[in-house]
């Protein structure tokens, strides 16, 4: 069965120093370069937003940063800016081995929906096509890496699941946010969903 490692969103951004900062999202990097060589193939993902996204709180006045707000698709929780298409913190990390890569799947490039899993935006249905990339491949083991462990990368892994891959995400090339307890939240969810967290 062919390997995949689906890298996501090692986003300046998403590291210190950028606008919505894991803390030592920096740190993964050289483990998730070290882990390339493992899989038959990598694929990046890239938070890509435009400057009006509906996730930004800036686009909502009177609205806190980290608040949720209730969208057509259901709850969701507003950012600050962050990822805009076009701007240093969009690009990837400059230690990750980006030229390894497949391919890259940019995602929340559509305004009014935000985009965390790789596979869907979140509305469940508007699908990126990575999943028919990699069954074109013959790719149906797929590894998670990245940033953020209980949003981006969770819900990457649970779709992968429910469409039918074998998902795994390596623990120790995430790490979280850790919103109101969201890290373990999203490591319950995982496994509910028959992801195997190692």
């Amino acid at each position: 069965m062919a390997k995949a490692l689906i890298v996501i969103d090692m986003q300046l951004d998403f590291c210190p120093g950028g606008r919505l900062a894991v803390a030592g999202g920096d740190e993964i990097v050289a483990p998730i370069n070290d882990l390339m060589a493992d899989f038959d193939a990598v694929v990046l993902t890239q938070d890509w937003h435009p400057h009006d996204h509906a996730s930004f709180a800036d686009n909502h006045p009177g609205a806190a940063a980290f608040s949720v707000v209730d969208m057509a698709y259901g709850p969701q929780v507003l950012w600050p800016a962050h990822c805009v298409i076009g701007t240093e913190g969009a690009g990837f990390h400059p230690a990750l081995a980006a030229d390894c890569a497949d391919l890259v799947i940019r995602k929340g490039f559509r305004p009014q929906i935000d985009s965390y899993s790789a596979f869907y935006e979140n509305d469940h249905r508007t699908p990126t096509g990575l999943a028919g990339y990699l069954r074109d491949r013959g790719m149906e083991d797929l590894a998670f890496v990245g940033l953020a462990h209980d949003f981006c990368v969770a819900w990457s892994a649970i779709d992968a699941a429910k469409l039918g891959f074998r998902a795994t995400v390596i623990e120790d090339a995430t790490r979280a946010i850790d919103l109101n307890g969201s890290r373990e939240a999203a490591r319950e969810d995982m496994s509910k969903a028959g992801v195997v967290l190692a």
